[in-house]
């Protein structure tokens, strides 16, 4: 695996190292020794699969907060997804940066995302799946987002955003959350 540090110190893209020979390739998708040798969470107990119909179907932005904060592991294992994330850490110097990534099924690249981190999608086609690991058991009680359209962060989407979920349009803007930071 490859482990590509972004702008936002802490998050990874992480790219496979196939081999390949005539049958096709053989790739290692997760290593405990690797994730630990770049500094990250390497202990995962649950994993999640989301499947999306639509194009243009947006998932986000969500965290869990403290004693839960979570580390996850995203990929894209049918489709295409616009993949975003943002930095919540109030004394980081990215504090309310966000990052975009595509990850698909062809490409196979995975998002490392760190705990104080908000993750959202968007799909970019129809029977899209995203495949995530998390460091942290789901704990409704811990469980937060903040507005996919803040404009604390304005995040560039791509397109229209014809689906999301009501619950997803209820969350908050970060102001309200955190204060005038």
């Amino acid at each position: 695996m490859i482990f590509c540090e972004t702008r936002l110190k802490g998050a990874f893209i992480i790219e496979l190292e196939p081999i390949a020979d005539a049958r096709g390739f053989f790739a290692r998708t997760w290593c405990q020794r690797e994730f630990a040798a770049h500094g990250l969470k390497s202990r995962f107990v649950q994993c999640n699969i989301s499947y999306n119909k639509k194009k243009g179907t947006l998932r986000g932005m969500h965290y869990q907060i403290a004693p839960h904060a979570e580390a996850k592991v995203v990929r894209c294992t049918r489709g295409a997804i616009y993949d975003v994330i943002i930095d919540l850490r109030p004394d980081s110097l990215t504090f309310k940066q966000w990052l975009a990534v595509e990850l698909t099924a062809d490409n196979r690249r995975m998002l490392y995302i760190p705990e104080e981190f908000a993750h959202g999608f968007q799909t970019l086609e129809d029977d899209t799946e995203v495949f995530y690991q998390m460091s942290e058991f789901y704990h409704p009680e811990c469980a937060r987002g903040v507005r996919w359209d803040d404009e604390a962060f304005g995040i560039e989407w791509q397109g229209e955003i014809p689906i999301i979920s009501e619950n997803d349009r209820s969350y908050r803007p970060l102001t309200n959350l955190l204060g005038n930071r």
